[in-house]
């Protein structure tokens, strides 16, 4: 075998993006230049990503607290309004909050428990059962619950988030209610106006709400759908997907991803005669198994992507016919079995033995998340991730 490597994951830097710029000759030049100092070469199906955040900031596409406020009175009335499981964060919900409160007189605020949609628990599994409570039917007042368990905080940021909305939806000048409840119709005791702030699960919430008598009922996907006052905007996701970019505003999630990556890929053709992938991505589709918390809390993980990455991977396990079809060889003549076996696999092996285990999720997401590893979020400084050998197998040279 003259090939040693296989997947590689390479962090490209760049210059700090603001708005305006002109973001695919960046992403381009970035990527070539790194190639050239780097000493490697451009291939086919290579695959360029860069992050959402980059792509948001160039296009300047940001909300005020008082362009949420406004979208939300003009939908919703202006009156008591439930806010239904939102997420538990500082980063991705709380000046969405400020900006709901501040159009409307009160926020009844129904959260989720004992934990968030995407794993932020208010209280763990062991203590609920040890109280007694039946998280699926039972309902906690504000009282029934600091009764329960006390001021719990968050084991990472160490806030109380029952607490901080709290006080987030008095600042903005509402009045609050605060209880507890799986069900999404318990909020139809409060009010008939209801956001539902959950991601991955909104549809179905907004489903039931609705077939429930709800008389207005948005999800966060509802709400800044379109400018106003001039903003930003998402018309496919709203605020979903987006990040606290100042005390007053939010970055949302990026729009009109597909000419840009469709752009670049032209543009990497043209100087560099390669076809490359390209795709933005946002969080990854993975869990913290300490913490429990999904770090999917935008609505996708790839908001865009060339053609080339759709679909799912066909694979075989190695190790599946190494230890059945194969038991009996070992050396070069196990190798060369394998590859055989690699070169005349099926093009679809979906529910076949010789695949299983080797998790059939989409490719977007799979690679989505190997470069929110790659890209980190903190200080790397590297917003595009450039992949190399992903769609190789045991027989590539």
């Amino acid at each position: 075998m003259s090939r040693m490597v296989g997947t590689v994951s390479r962090g490209i830097r760049a210059p700090i993006i603001r708005e305006g710029d002109q973001l695919q000759q960046i992403v381009v030049d970035s990527v070539l230049s790194a190639a050239s100092l780097d000493g490697f070469d451009i291939r086919d199906r290579d695959i360029l990503a860069m992050t959402e955040a980059i792509v948001a900031r160039a296009q300047g596409n940001y909300a005020t607290i008082e362009d949420i406020a406004q979208d939300v009175r003009s939908k919703l009335g202006g009156e008591t309004l439930g806010v239904i499981f939102p997420i538990l964060s500082r980063n991705r919900f709380a000046i969405c909050l400020r900006g709901i409160a501040s159009g409307a007189k009160k926020i009844v605020l129904m959260l989720s428990y004992p934990s968030d949609e995407v794993g932020n628990h208010l209280i763990d599994w062991d203590m609920m059962d040890s109280k007694g409570i039946d998280p699926y039917r039972d309902v906690l007042s504000l009282e029934q619950y600091r009764e329960l368990f006390g001021n719990r905080l968050h084991r990472f940021t160490g806030v109380d988030y029952v607490d901080y909305y709290s006080q987030l939806i008095r600042e903005s000048g509402a009045e609050v209610e605060v209880f507890f409840a799986n069900d999404p119709r318990e909020i139809l005791k409060h009010t008939e106006n209801v956001i539902c702030c959950d991601i991955h699960t909104r549809e179905r919430t907004k489903r039931i709400l609705k077939t429930a008598g709800a008389a207005r009922v948005y999800g966060l996907d509802e709400i800044m759908t379109a400018p106003v006052n001039g903003s930003g905007f998402n018309e496919r996701y709203g605020l979903l997907g987006s990040n606290k970019a100042s005390e007053d505003r939010v970055k949302l999630f990026p729009r009109d991803c597909q000419s840009l990556v469709n752009a670049i890929q032209e543009e990497m053709l043209s100087k560099t005669g390669k076809h490359v992938e390209v795709m933005v991505y946002g969080d990854g589709a993975f869990k913290d198994p300490v913490g429990k918390i999904w770090e999917l809390a935008d609505p996708v993980v790839s908001p865009a992507y060339t053609a080339g990455l759709e679909g799912t991977p066909n694979e075989l396990k190695l190790k599946y016919l190494a230890d059945n079809e194969f038991a009996q060889l070992s050396g070069e003549a196990l190798r060369d079995a394998i590859r055989q076996e690699i070169q005349k696999k099926d093009d679809d092996l979906v529910g076949k033995m010789v695949s299983e285990g080797t998790t059939p999720r989409r490719l977007t997401d799979l690679i989505g998340s190997l470069c929110d590893l790659t890209s980190g979020s903190g200080d790397k400084g590297t917003p595009i991730v450039y992949i190399q050998g992903y769609f190789d197998n045991y027989t590539t040279e």
